[in-house]
């Protein structure tokens, strides 16, 4: 074996491999120091890329359920408002049952009635104030979509998260049909000859039967008064139409005529008459009247849904769900608008995910009181809750139709804000917990080390340094050979 002073290879063999051993084993270090099996780059470039996004996707996700969470405790606040709305009016509606009662009530009475029922609305209009979350007002319509209706005959109702704002000057509205109510009206007069040979009349509407029978003797007016008040009794949705001033004398022959309440093509009653012509064409046969027609018209050059007076946008469109009144009885002259109504969206966006545009909407609408329980048909012309009044029987009865309309409009309202907390904040908080874990557990096993491979592999690689060690010296001793020879 050739014997060389100059260069020894030998050494060199084992310093690097030293090395190599050495900056193994520094990694095991890092490793098993951080936990992590990629510190950088160049550990592994495409895994740390991947890790990275899956990194920025976890945060995402983390704060999407924060998200969720709190627009889930907003929505918490605003039901505690609102089943204090909902106690108010059902406070109000016992104090309207109560006020009807004529036969017993005095006006002292019907005062304290009135006194309590304004109390009352101002506690509903406090709680619409004052209701915040944070420093956002909540239930003033503020968080919601916002309109505004210009036009006779024309009434703003509602308008949902889904409904764009308005160009400047408004949807323009254009009523095609006005609604109309199912209506029947006798041919033939009721007379006192009629009244004395025992008139048979017969009603049916909404599973509700009257059966009305003249009784000799009475008057015309008397009899119509009667039958108009068997008719109320009787919790038909049907009214009789009475022109007053129609009967010059008590006796004189009055025709008959009904309607149903309410308008459009859903509703009808039918009508029987023991003389051709008194209410139903033949006698004793009852005959269905017609139904009425809904309203049809066209809201920002979208075509309209109408439903009794009520017109929808429809879907999708530019106006879906935002939804108006007509009032009127005759459509518009032929190329005149009804009017126009203009609308500002203010509805809450809820942004639920951990990426661009995943983020669902929704409107919390005023509960002044004067945005609940309009659009009521009544004779006392209450057009909101804000208008009723218990001052007489009449106008209690009255405010009980427009007490029910709030009630049903907040219920429905509580029902439709647990419907999106339930399926849209709730269902997709479920899933955001687990995609947090199963795409956390994906970047782990990407980026975090095995510490019992790492240890495993820490431990054979620190007997090859020692080893790599101990050959460097025995390498570097090979020169001295050399002197042997010299000294020989």
């Amino acid at each position: 074996m050739p014997l060389r002073i100059n260069h020894n290879i030998a050494a060199m063999n084992s310093h690097r491999n030293l090395m190599k051993n050495t900056e193994v084993q520094n990694k095991n270090l890092e490793r098993l120091s951080s936990g992590l099996k990629i510190n950088r780059g160049a550990d592994s470039p495409a895994g740390l890329i991947i890790s990275e996004r899956m990194r920025a996707q976890i945060a995402g996700l983390r704060q999407a359920i924060d998200n969720s969470e709190t627009g889930i405790t907003m929505l918490q606040t605003a039901e505690g408002a609102l089943e204090e709305v909902n106690r108010s009016l059902i406070n109000i509606r016992q104090l309207a049952i109560s006020s009807a009662n004529e036969a017993v009530n005095d006006e002292s009475m019907l005062a304290a009635n009135q006194q309590e029922l304004e109390d009352s609305l101002r506690t509903i209009d406090r709680i619409a104030k004052i209701s915040n979350y944070g420093k956002k007002a909540i239930l003033d319509g503020s968080m919601g979509a916002n309109g505004v209706a210009a036009g006779d005959n024309l009434e703003f109702v509602s308008a949902t998260e889904n409904t764009n704002s308005s160009p400047v000057g408004g949807y323009a509205v254009e009523i095609k049909t006005a609604a109309t109510q199912s209506t029947v009206k006798g041919t033939v007069s009721l007379n006192q000859a009629l009244i004395d040979a025992g008139e048979q009349l017969t009603f049916s509407e909404g599973g509700k039967t009257l059966n009305f029978e003249t009784i000799a003797g009475e008057s015309v007016e008397t009899t119509m008064n009667r039958l108009e008040k068997a008719v109320i009794a009787s919790g038909m949705d049907v009214v009789m139409v009475r022109i007053p001033g129609s009967a010059a004398t008590p006796d004189a022959p009055q025709f008959l005529s009904f309607k149903h309440n309410e308008f459009g093509s859903e509703h009808f009653f039918q009508v029987a008459s023991s003389t051709s012509g008194v209410l139903s064409a033949q006698a004793d046969v009852s005959v269905k009247i017609k139904n009425g027609d809904d309203v049809a018209g066209f809201i920002g050059g979208e075509l309209g849904i109408g439903r009794g007076q009520y017109l929808t946008g429809s879907i999708p469109s530019k106006v879906s769900g935002l939804k108006l009144r007509y009032t009127g009885e005759n459509t518009p002259p032929p190329g005149k608008m009804a009017g126009s109504v203009t609308l500002s969206q203010n509805s809450l966006v809820f942004h639920v995910g951990p990426n661009v545009e995943q983020s669902t909407s929704f409107s919390l609408r005023s509960v002044n009181s004067n945005k609940l329980g309009s659009g009521v048909t009544n004779d006392s012309g209450f057009r909101s809750l804000n208008d009723v009044e218990f001052t007489d029987a009449e106008r209690s009865q009255d405010a009980i139709l427009i007490i029910d309309r709030a009630i049903d409009e907040i219920t429905k309202f509580r029902g439709k804000m647990g419907a999106f907390q339930k399926n849209d904040l709730e269902s997709n908080l479920n899933y955001l917990r687990n995609a947090h874990e199963n795409v956390t557990n994906a970047e782990s096993i990407i980026r975090d080390a095995d510490m019992a491979e790492e240890m495993s592999a820490f431990a054979r690689n620190q007997i090859l340094v020692q080893s790599s060690t101990a050959m460097l010296a025995q390498a570097n001793q090979t020169p001295a050979a050399v002197m042997k020879l010299i000294n020989g």
